[in-house]
């Protein structure tokens, strides 16, 4: 976790920008931050520019926008900015690279980059993809896989002044804020399909959106607040109940920290993480060294208690203690609330998670983390009280930055489809988060099948933070929702590879929630095949 500044209070926000002032209601009710900027680009035209140069477009003129770099790549040459002279250019295609920052507000500076295949390589669509923790970066390898299958890519640093996990960009800075949150998505996907349709000449056929993680939470905020912007997104691992989630970070060291006698070395993780999958791994009828699903598993970590002195086979009283809350979560002590669920058995390894938690031992002396997103609010600490701080964080910031509501109903109405996928064994966005939201979205949308004829739940058995784990995590989620979009074939079930040093090590089907994959008993565990999607 990254030590941070205590916040100041948010001043109010005043801006000489009229279009900070326009208000936009979506889904849920939420007032949310729109700019007149926003009728600006679709409804003005922009300036002249030749269609098919990208030179050209370094003139072209789009509200509170200035075009940075316009320029024609040529195959393999690109270097992202900043790298060394001597690092290796990037393996893409020929392209045409916009670079653009967007100033909505006088705090704003909002960069994007949107990458353009030849006219003859372009395959007719618009990729949208996310970022990952506070932004701060624009994602070149997003882009790059975007542009090799064709489609018009877009990214953008979300407006941040900081990187990975750091967030405290956020401090004193409401309307950076308010982008990082989802002003910045919103307004790269105008600016983009603008620089594109003039590139081309013509719009895009389809619109997609992916991303995990702050990429998932971008991509379900893009559904809920602004549901004409895409015709299909995919969510991975999505971080869209922010505030919460936050605190559940902050939890897990606290359990670990308060009391020294908690601290668990990490060399005990892998010890934990063996009696998980002795007590569990042979629930679901195959001992492969996967949990299909931890909420069938009973293990307690009390099993592990030292029966006398302290040892490194076992933990302490404290350490039991301390894994018991972790799992738990972070819960309020006044009411018993859930403030966010806790992480499943089985993700101890995994990282972004009990390797973050336990990298700095009590006697460090390093500084303590602040507890989470509370350093942009009027938390004064140094203390945290899981009631009274807790709620004032959750009841100032959440309207900023949640999007844990599930009522897409906007975005069903025109048509967009929506595929969500997530980790069983993620440790910093734990799975039970996604599924109470998905389950939610059935209950306020129609039921099962109402939320099925456009949202999908695939549950990702083994796998961590967006990727990695024992198992098969790698598959191709944007090419499950493309027929779904276009010819209205929803996905069944996804194909996940296994691959370990280039060579697939094994297979299996990703379905469809909450249906598992069961072995047939009698196939090769290691191939997809033998396997089929059923009811639990």
């Amino acid at each position: 976790m990254i030590a941070t500044p205590v916040a100041q209070p948010f001043r109010a926000a005043k801006t000489n920008d009229r279009r900070a002032k326009a208000l936009r209601h979506i889904g849920s009710g939420v007032s949310v931050l729109a700019m007149a900027a926003v009728f600006m680009f679709c409804c003005a035209a922009p300036s002249a520019a030749q269609t098919g140069s990208c030179d050209a477009l370094a003139a072209l003129k789009l509200p509170d926008v200035t075009i940075t770099a316009a320029a024609p790549i040529d195959a393999g040459t690109f270097r992202a900015p900043g790298a060394a002279a001597t690092a290796p250019a990037m393996n893409t295609p020929a392209f045409c690279r916009v670079a653009a920052t967007i100033a909505p507000t006088p705090e704003s500076h909002i960069r994007i980059e949107v990458w353009l295949p030849p006219t003859a390589a372009w395959n007719g669509k618009f990729l949208g993809t996310g970022n990952g923790g506070a932004g701060g970066a624009i994602s070149y390898p997003a882009l790059a896989a975007g542009l090799a299958k064709g489609y018009a890519t877009t990214n953008t640093d979300m407006g941040t002044s900081t990187t990975g996990l750091d967030f405290s960009f956020g401090v004193g800075h409401r309307e950076m804020v308010v982008d990082w949150g989802y002003r910045s998505t919103h307004l790269m996907t105008v600016v983009a399909k603008q620089i594109a349709k003039t590139y081309y000449s013509r719009e895009a056929q389809q619109s997609y959106f992916m991303g995990c993680s702050t990429g998932g939470h971008q991509a379900i905020a893009e559904a809920r607040r602004y549901p004409d912007d895409y015709n299909g997104i995919v969510a991975g691992d999505p971080a869209n109940n922010r505030v919460r989630l936050h605190m559940n970070s902050y939890w897990a060291f606290a359990a670990t920290h308060d009391d020294p006698a908690s601290y668990i070395p990490p060399a005990r993780l892998p010890i934990i993480n063996k009696a998980v999958l002795d007590a569990c791994d042979a629930r679901d009828g195959l001992k492969d060294g996967i949990i299909d699903d931890p909420r069938n598993c009973t293990f307690d970590v009390a099993s592990l208690q030292c029966k006398g002195a302290d040892a490194t086979d076992c933990l302490t009283a404290p350490q039991v203690t301390a894994m018991q809350k972790i799992y738990q979560g972070p819960k309020n002590p006044r009411t018993g609330e859930t403030i966010f669920p806790g992480m499943y058995v089985g993700s101890e390894l995994n990282p972004l998670g009990m390797d973050r938690t336990l990298a700095n031992a009590p006697d460090s002396g390093r500084p303590r983390p602040a507890p989470g997103l509370a350093i942009w609010t009027n938390w004064k600490g140094p203390g945290y009280d899981w009631d009274k701080d807790a709620t004032m964080v959750i009841n100032e910031l959440s309207p900023l930055l949640d999007d844990a509501d599930p009522d897409l109903s906007a975005f069903k109405k025109r048509g967009g489809k929506l595929v969500l996928y997530t980790g069983w064994a993620d440790p910093l966005i734990p799975a039970a988060d996604l599924i109470h939201y998905y389950e939610g979205m059935q209950k306020k949308m129609g039921g099962a099948q109402a939320t099925a004829d456009f949202a999908r739940l695939f549950m990702v058995p083994g796998m961590g933070h967006c990727a990695g784990g024992n198992a098969p995590t790698r598959f191709d989620a944007l090419a499950a929702l493309e027929p779904w979009v276009e010819k209205a074939a929803a996905p069944e079930k996804m194909i996940a590879a296994q691959v370990v040093q280039g060579e697939t090590k094994r297979t299996r089907p990703l379905c469809v929630y909450p249906q598992v994959a069961k072995w047939n008993g009698t196939g090769s565990p290691d191939d997809a095949a033998s396997f089929t999607c059923k009811q639990p």
